[in-house]
């Protein structure tokens, strides 16, 4: 009789703790360690962070943001830097793959949820081998990871000493790679802005680890023979980021020739185009003052922030594929088309209806965050100042939810109930708006319930 409530407890934690909340657990549990670890004064550098400030903290490093309320360089020890290092590389892979993939080497058995957990994080396709996907996800980062850092050691080390060039290299190639953006140089890389091998080395890493691990297998096994054609996915996540990056790289070159890069050479306006282009969609590193872009160019950073990565990557935003398939679907409306066809095959309705619901959850949570970011603002004397802060918060809104982490430079003055909502920005943002609402749902199973149909003017 005495194990029969224990059976009833286990079996209703096992009705409600479902894959998505056991995901999204799974994280607020490593931020709230990682802040715990950061408020301890061993990881200040002088002054003992606050726990507000740790918690922020942690939790921009665990969703791969980079929004930062201190300088990581100067106000953490290397013990809190170091943390900060594994908080965001748990992070972008997710702490269940960690733990699956070193159950599966010790031969333990894998519970069917934590497949289904990591499944949904990195592979589109079910019928996929599991375990190999998962083991190629930590091969390819660790051997992407360490050709960053050995670029940019042999970089680092005309300017610093072998140790602490070591030490640069790994924290940043690290913090490229999951698109986190976290820089131990307070002024992110605009001492580099020039500087073509760091520049390329750094969008290598970006651009790779916002493809996503199935786009990088694919690729992989291309190269090899193994694979005669690349899937649907992984066309459409390869067309959509050539086409962002360089239009985005073209726009930018033209809104800024005459302001923030009136006085460069041409190889260094490409090279800051580019990189700007690069880093908008998934990580918050900058070479350039992004206070001084101008608005158009601002306004070229919120649409690529909003975009962000790709699905199955370690940056967040609406995602690649999203923003393509809502094309597809408004050009095959505009020629009749009632399907949404691309490359001789037909993207199924289920994924039209997410993908339309991702958008709107997207922008609805950014425009709540918005809204309390100025109410919660000290009230200014001048209207313009007002306005001003509509700007900047709308772009820390964006760059909190896309986890790319550039700012306007307002993030290390805002007051605490702001933190907090940025913070459940991040954490929406990198986890899915869609994802976050499901898990606070009482009722996991779906219902279908059809009435007659009655017709509403649209449009």
């Amino acid at each position: 009789m005495s194990m029969r409530p224990s059976i009833a407890v286990k079996l209703a934690l096992a009705r409600h703790l479902t894959a998505t909340r056991t995901f999204i657990l799974g994280f607020i549990f490593i931020i709230l360690v990682g802040a715990l670890l950061l408020w301890h004064p061993s990881s200040a550098a002088h002054t003992r962070l606050s726990f507000i400030d740790a918690l922020f903290t942690s939790a921009s490093a665990v969703c791969v943001t980079g929004l930062a309320t201190i300088d990581i360089g100067k106000d953490l020890s290397t013990s809190g830097q170091i943390i900060t290092l594994m908080l965001f590389q748990m992070g972008g892979l997710g702490i269940v793959t960690f733990s699956v993939f070193f159950l599966g080497i010790m031969g333990i058995g894998i519970s069917f949820k934590s497949k289904e957990i990591v499944q949904s994080m990195f592979i589109n396709n079910p019928a996929i081998d599991f375990l190999h996907i998962l083991k190629s996800v930590v091969i390819y980062t660790f051997i992407i990871e360490a050709s960053g850092t050995a670029i940019l050691f042999f970089r680092f080390s005309y300017d610093f000493a072998p140790g602490q060039a070591l030490y640069l290299a790994v924290y940043h190639a690290v913090s490229a790679f999951n698109n986190c953006g976290y820089s131990l140089f307070s002024d992110s890389l605009i001492s580099y802005r020039d500087d073509a091998t760091i520049n390329l080395t750094f969008a290598a890493l970006l651009i790779t680890g916002g493809l996503g691990f199935i786009v990088i297998h694919e690729i992989v096994d291309r190269i090899r023979g193994l694979q005669k054609k690349f899937s649907l996915h992984t066309k459409i996540v390869i067309i959509t980021t050539i086409i962002l990056i360089f239009a985005g790289m073209a726009l930018i070159y033209i809104f800024e020739r005459k302001n923030i890069m009136k006085d460069l050479a041409l190889s260094s306006r490409l090279l800051v185009a580019f990189f700007q282009s690069v880093t908008a969609r998934t990580c918050g590193f900058n070479t350039v003052d992004i206070a001084s872009f101008t608005n158009d160019s601002v306004f070229i950073l919120l649409i690529l922030m909003f975009i962000g990565a790709s699905p199955g990557s370690t940056g967040g935003g609406i995602k690649t594929t999203s923003v393509a398939i809502l094309f597809l679907l408004i050009w095959n409306r505009f020629n009749g088309n009632e399907q949404v066809n691309v490359f001789n095959r037909t993207i199924p309705q289920e994924t039209i209806t997410k993908t339309v619901s991702i958008i709107f959850a997207s922008a609805f949570s950014i425009v709540l965050i918005t809204s309390i970011l100025l109410f919660t603002q000290a009230s200014q004397p001048l209207v313009s100042q007002s306005r001003h802060f509509f700007l900047e918060y709308l772009f820390e809104s964006v760059s909190a939810f896309g986890t790319v982490g550039l700012s306007l430079g307002v993030t290390p003055q805002m007051n605490n109930i702001q933190k907090f909502a940025t913070i459940f920005l991040m954490f929406a943002g990198r986890v899915g708006p869609i994802t976050l609402a499901l898990s606070l749902t009482l009722v996991s199973r779906k219902r279908s319930i059809t009435y007659a149909e009655e017709t509403v003017m649209v449009g």
